[in-house]
């Protein structure tokens, strides 16, 4: 016999707990994919939270971690009033005239010259050498070379933080050469495309991925060394308001510092993102 009772439907947690359907590309697509807006966010609040909870328990002395509260009042106090008789946005602007003053000047050579060696068996092997015997070594132990070849003025600093831009972006549009696909090439070149064609609409766009990464890569380390570069005879600038505060043990000058450059540094680097997504859309995706 006939079981008279209805059937059934799934039960609510059966309901709650089956998959939605997946998109085409969803399951097996590109590594990692997916939005972190909201995590990235709850991850931020929760380490101001922490670091606020610290201050207001007393765990820690101000001395060594301000309050959040103390870093925004100081930071309200140096806009209105400035840092040792120069304005908030003086030094800010000499310090942002400085990182990218030289990471225009660093691209302008090192994108053509990381192109040749990734071209040119000649060429990489006169620069190869050179580049890599000085990329490894910190800022601060050839500053004192630059102070004496070039002095205490503008300079030392923006040439320091040329140097540490420089050899990211030169090994990265070299490494980039090496990923356009030798089959891409050789169609080219069986339709009757010259040498300077086949780097343009071939070499070029491959390359172009790991070019904005390694600008990405030397713009954050430009930002690091600029503390370094502004160590010596500086008046002005955000290093140089996070080196002089430290000295007078004034925290909350150096935590709204630090703030500030971070705050800068991210700016760019999510403008390179939405470069990254406009000039290369096929990055990830091939």
């Amino acid at each position: 016999m006939t079981d008279p009772r209805p059937a059934k439907g799934p039960g609510l947690w059966s309901r709650l707990a089956r998959a939605r359907p997946t998109r085409p590309g969803e399951i097996y697509g590109v590594p990692g994919q997916g939005s972190t807006f909201w995590l990235s966010v709850a991850s931020v609040l929760a380490l101001l939270f922490i670091w606020w909870l610290i201050t207001a328990l007393g765990l820690v002395k101000p001395l060594f971690v301000p309050s959040p509260q103390s870093v925004l009042d100081k930071f309200a106090q140096i806009w209105r009033e400035g840092f040792t008789n120069t304005s908030f946005l003086d030094h800010v602007l000499i310090s942002t005239a400085r990182v990218f003053g030289a990471f225009i000047l660093a691209c302008a050579i090192g994108l053509p010259l990381g192109l040749a060696m990734g071209m040119s068996p000649l060429m990489r092997g006169i620069f190869d050498p050179p580049i890599e015997f000085y990329r490894p070594i910190p800022p601060l132990a050839y500053l004192p070379l630059m102070i004496i070849w070039f002095g205490i003025g503008e300079t030392s600093k923006v040439l320091l933080i040329f140097l540490s831009i420089f050899a990211p972006i030169v090994l990265g549009a070299r490494s980039g050469v090496k990923s356009a696909a030798i089959e891409q090439i050789h169609a080219a070149y069986s339709f009757g495309a010259t040498r300077w064609q086949v780097m343009r609409h071939v070499i070029l766009p491959s390359a172009m991925p790991e070019i904005l990464t390694a600008m990405r890569v030397g713009i954050g380390f430009g930002w690091t060394t600029l503390v370094a570069a502004e160590m010596v005879a500086a008046t002005s600038g955000l290093g140089y308001m996070v080196l002089s505060a430290s000295q007078f043990l004034q925290t909350s000058v150096v935590i709204m510092g630090i703030f500030v450059i971070a705050t800068i540094a991210f700016a760019f680097d999510l403008m390179m993102r939405f470069l990254e997504r406009r000039l290369v859309p096929w990055k990830g995706r091939m």
